[in-house]
């Protein structure tokens, strides 16, 4: 499909977007914590793929570089934010992870969206999209002991974060 697509076939790039287009929402989502400016984060996404298409090095690097395309809309965005300016999140519409019930995942984007930016993005990227701390390194120009930092720190907060929310959920489905 991706050959077919670099070469300027419509059908297969449509193809692409439609099996890649929930994973793609779902890494915005989690990162810009607005499901709307994910949704609009994840169309520019693959409107810059289909344009870049014909330069891409690799059939077996599409997945790699749309996840870097994404980062790099993502990135886009927050700097052209209004400083401090964090959207409300909408957790009810974020899509639940099949790994975890839909209250755990609710507390886990709840506790996501409380990280700072740098350290959500390291996480989600380690924990979320199974990256080494090198791979994030390259996929966001940042350096390695950045990375490791803000995954550890980010971890920790997580942790302490969905800690907090266990007795509301016990309390609640007890009974």
């Amino acid at each position: 499909m991706v050959a077919l697509a670099m070469s300027g076939d419509s059908r297969a790039f449509t193809e692409l977007v439609r099996r890649r287009q929930s994973w793609l929402r779902h890494l915005l989502r989690r990162l810009c914590r607005e499901p709307a400016l994910a949704d609009d984060l994840a169309q520019q996404v693959f409107l810059t793929a289909w344009r870049s298409l014909p330069t891409l090095r690799s059939v077996g690097a599409f997945g790699t570089w749309l996840r870097r395309l994404a980062i790099n809309a993502w990135l886009a965005q927050r700097r052209s934010a209004a400083p401090g300016a964090e959207p409300c999140d909408d957790i009810a519409t974020l899509a639940a992870d099949a790994a975890v019930s839909p209250a755990e995942q609710i507390d886990l984007d709840r506790a996501l969206a409380q990280l700072a930016p740098a350290e959500r993005l390291c996480v989600v990227l380690a924990y979320c999209e199974g990256m080494s701390h090198s791979e994030i390194s390259a996929a966001t120009q940042l350096p390695l002991g950045t990375v490791k930092s803000h995954v550890r720190r980010g971890a920790e907060r997580l942790r302490a974060l969905l800690q907090a929310y266990q007795p509301a959920h016990r309390s609640a489905h007890a009974g």
